[in-house]
C-alpha cells in the first residue's frame, strides 16, 4: 500500500529526489488520468449509509494505494512460492487464504454516525470497500473463488482498474 503512494495521484507529480516535477511522459499520465478516473468512479457508486456515498476523488490517493499494494503483494506471495502451489488447508487453496487474510486485515464494527463522519473526512473508503472494492479489481481474485458474472462484485475484466 505504501509504496503505492510513490505512484499515486500526489507521489506521481514528485521525482525520484522529492522534487515536485512533471517527469511522466504525456502518454503515461494520461494512461494513468484514464484508470485513476474509473477508479474513482467505482467508489463513488458505493453507498454505506442511505444517501451517504463515498467521494471516490477525495479517497482517490488511498484506493490507488490499496489495490496497487494488494496487487504487488499477491505478484510477491507468487514469487515466495518459486512456482509451487501453496498446500490446500482446511479446504482452501492458498490464493483463497491470501485474499481472506487480506479481508480480515480491514474487519471492523463502526456505528452509523461514526461512518458518516468519516465519510466527510477521512481520505481513506471504509473498511468494506476497502476490501470489496479492491478485490474486484484483482484478476486472481476471479480466479480464486471462481467469480463470474452475475455475482455480487463482479466487473467484467474490461471494468477492472490494473493502475500497476
Amino acid at each position: 500500500h505504501e509504496m503505492g503512494h510513490g505512484f499515486d495521484d500526489q507521489g506521481s507529480k514528485s521525482d525520484f529526489q522529492g522534487i515536485q516535477r512533471d517527469w511522466w511522459t504525456e502518454e503515461a499520465r494520461a494512461a494513468f488520468d484514464a484508470k485513476t478516473t474509473t477508479l474513482a468512479e467505482q467508489y463513488n457508486q458505493y453507498e454505506p449509509v442511505p444517501g451517504n456515498f463515498v467521494d471516490g476523488s477525495f479517497t482517490l490517493g488511498e484506493n490507488i494505494g490499496d489495490v496497487g499494494g494488494l496487487s504487488m503483494a499477491y505478484r510477491a506471495y507468487r514469487i515466495a512460492l518459486n512456482g509451487e502451489e501453496a498446500p490446500l488447508i482446511d479446504g482452501l487453496s492458498g490464493d483463497q487464504r491470501f485474499f481472506l487474510s487480506w479481508a480480515q486485515v480491514w474487519q471492523s464494527k463502526i456505528r452509523e454516525d461514526a461512518l458518516v463522519s468519516q465519510l466527510k473526512s477521512d481520505p481513506h473508503s471504509p473498511a468494506v470497500y476497502r476490501v470489496n472494492g479492491v478485490v474486484r479489481n484483482q484478476d486472481a481474485w476471479y480466479e480464486a473463488f471462481n467469480v463470474q458474472p452475475g455475482d455480487a462484485l463482479y466487473l467484467a475484466p474490461e471494468e477492472r482498474v490494473r493502475i500497476w
